[in-house]
């Protein structure tokens, strides 16, 4: 029997992060009528990859993710308002 190869949690969640990101950029690209879906995607996304790179101790992308995470979280916030 094959041995199922376990991934810690952090592996699932990059993936995840990815996706939601690839996500957020077809919603982009579909048009302004699917903007909030954009930037909820994408706040998720950049959510899960800021807490990836935290695990990691990579300070580029902590920056990198503090960054858009802010951006679009106001973006968000914006559109509620």
């Amino acid at each position: 029997m094959p041995k199922i190869k376990k991934h810690p949690l952090v592996w699932y969640v990059k993936w995840i992060a990815t996706i939601m990101i690839l996500l957020s950029v077809c919603f982009r690209n579909a048009g302004i009528e699917y903007h909030a879906m954009d930037m909820i995607f994408g706040t998720i996304g950049t959510a899960f990859w800021l807490w990836v790179s935290i695990i990691w101790k990579d300070r580029a992308l902590i920056i990198l993710n503090v960054v858009i995470f802010m951006l679009l979280f106001s973006g968000i916030l914006k559109n509620i308002a």
